[in-house]
């Protein structure tokens, strides 16, 4: 198949407000046939960066992360998304491969590794590799769960294939970055428990840290990270703990209004 006959394949890039990433994350998306940023109304200077790089720019009022990805599939009139985020990097190797697999696919989706830089260090353990995400989609044929308004979760029929090369994602600069981060994700993990009527029990606040611990450092093989991967580990099973933690508000909450 010639390059001029290949199927279009167009990368999306969720923003919002992210002038400090969207100009070097569109440099390596070169090789694709349309770069769209599919932007949530930013008041900085992204949407002026992504346009000055020659970038598509289309707005659209932000739900959840599902709703945003599932909007931008049904807004591009190529036939294949590939979602990168705009603290990611797609390497050269990635773009020929993606370039090769849509020319013969097999798979309606596709996931891609990654390699998580997090305080600025690349991160083999504890659960950040090979961290493979669904991001190439055959538009019309996949989409993601509309039930998992985060930590989306691709829908399509058949098996899911897996590409080789990875994007470079440089997840979180400081530490307060991650605590911001996983805040967020431990309050929306303990509404999904409360809808689902989970009351946590004492034992959950010790027994559940320590697990997610011995998962961290032990299974997923923190140790190879050594001292950042024991931070990592702890941060994670106080993150479990967190959630606990506001799960039991929500309750407390709720069992005041009905008292």
């Amino acid at each position: 198949m010639s390059a001029a006959s290949s199927p279009r394949v167009s990368a999306v890039i969720l923003t919002l407000n992210e002038e400090r990433h969207i100009r070097a994350c569109l440099e390596t998306l070169a090789w694709a046939d349309a770069r769209i940023v599919f932007d949530s109304f930013s008041t900085d200077a992204t949407v002026a960066l992504a346009e000055q790089a020659g970038a598509q720019v289309i707005q659209h009022p932000f739900q959840n992360y599902a709703q945003q990805r599932n909007a931008a599939l049904g807004a591009v009139d190529s036939e294949w998304v590939f979602f990168v985020d705009a603290d990611e990097r797609c390497p050269q190797a990635l773009g020929e491969e993606i370039r090769a697999v849509v020319a013969a696919p097999q798979h309606d989706v596709y996931a891609v590794p990654r390699q998580n830089y997090l305080f600025g260090r690349l991160t083999l353990g504890a659960g950040w590799h090979p961290d493979h995400q669904a991001r190439l989609f055959r538009v019309g044929r996949a989409c993601f769960d509309p039930r998992r308004e985060v930590h989306e979760v691709a829908q399509h029929d058949g098996p899911m294939g897996y590409l080789r090369a990875a994007l470079i994602h440089y997840n979180y600069d400081t530490v307060a970055q991650f605590h911001v981060k996983q805040r967020k994700y431990a309050e929306y993990d303990a509404g999904i428990l409360f809808k689902q009527g989970v009351r946590p029990k004492p034992r959950n606040f010790v027994l559940q840290p320590l697990r997610e611990f011995r998962r961290r450092f032990f299974t997923l093989r923190g140790y190879r990270d050594g001292w950042h991967g024991l931070r990592l580990s702890a941060l994670m099973a106080y993150y479990n703990f967190d959630m606990y933690r506001r799960l039991a508000r929500m309750w407390r909450e709720q069992d005041r209004r009905g008292a």
